[in-house]
């Protein structure tokens, strides 16, 4: 538990210094969080028995950054589609062709790659008070909802969430995971608002925090039992051990990947 704790308290360093950095310093970042993440998925798929197609989507990655920094969050979708049609190409021309394999070949694509450039495209938004606000949201409610579902569920128990897929989370779990995001949207909003300046108008409305709290304590939720399910179907407990205690990169964000996508539909629906 020590080096768990540990573990955690030097990853909330990091995210805290990359927060307050932002720009390229943060897109640089997820990039190599994406990198990781690719990795340990394919691997994890591999065990499986699947023979997932995988460069297309690492030259996505690759390709990804100079589109973005050029067009910006428009091309997300040109490159997700690309990536898509290149993958079932190569998976139908294959002389033992499975649908199971080009669907898991595609699988990186839609639960990291598509999160993380979307991360990615919020680091470019100014003014960068609003790029910090959005991007504090999109790390400390996920991690909140996790660590309420954590000790509220481990305390209060009862029915369970979803057994096939986590035994171990319980509905009490949940409902605590919902508090624990509400909150981490409310402070994240009272910080912004104390430190905002004369950016403070160009802020999100408060009950905008409220919204994205709850919604986004869904979604983590989500990413985490689809982490879990992934894992279950591979036989893993871990995709990794890159952190001590934590697992590996996917292991850690999985719920923040979700929640990233929610802050890209937010930006999208409120700059339009």
């Amino acid at each position: 538990m020590s080096q768990r704790i540990v573990t955690a308290l030097i990853l909330s360093a990091v995210a805290v210094a990359l927060l307050a950095l932002g720009g390229v310093v943060m897109a640089v970042a997820i990039m190599v969080i994406i990198c990781f993440a690719v990795h340990e998925e394919y691997h994890a798929l591999s065990l499986a028995g699947h023979r997932p197609v995988s460069w297309p989507t690492w030259v996505g990655v690759v390709l990804s950054v100079p589109m973005l920094a050029l067009g910006g969050a428009k091309l997300l979708l040109p490159v997700v589609l690309g990536v898509c049609m290149v993958t079932m190409i190569m998976g139908i021309f294959r002389a033992e062709p499975k649908l199971e394999d080009i669907l898991m070949s595609l699988l990186p694509l839609l639960t990291v790659v598509l999160p993380g450039l979307a991360a990615i495209s919020l680091t470019g938004i100014e003014p960068h008070a609003l790029q910090v606000t959005l991007m504090m949201l999109m790390v400390v409610v996920p991690c909140l909802c996790d660590t309420f579902a954590f000790f509220i569920g481990g305390a209060v128990r009862g029915p369970k969430l979803c057994p096939a897929v986590s035994p171990n989370k319980t509905i009490s779990g949940a409902i605590g995971g919902l508090i624990g995001g509400l909150l981490g949207a409310v402070l994240v909003g009272l910080i912004a608002y104390a430190f905002g300046g004369a950016s403070r108008p160009m802020l999100p409305e408060w009950w905008h925090y409220v919204i994205l709290g709850l919604v986004g304590s869904v979604a983590g939720q989500l990413g985490d039992l689809f982490a879990s399910l992934v894992k279950r179907h591979c036989g893993i407990k871990d995709f990794s051990n890159l952190f001590p205690g934590h697992g590996g990169m996917l292991d850690r964000l999985d719920s923040i990947f979700f929640m990233a996508l929610v802050m890209f539909c937010y930006r999208i629906l409120t700059a339009a």
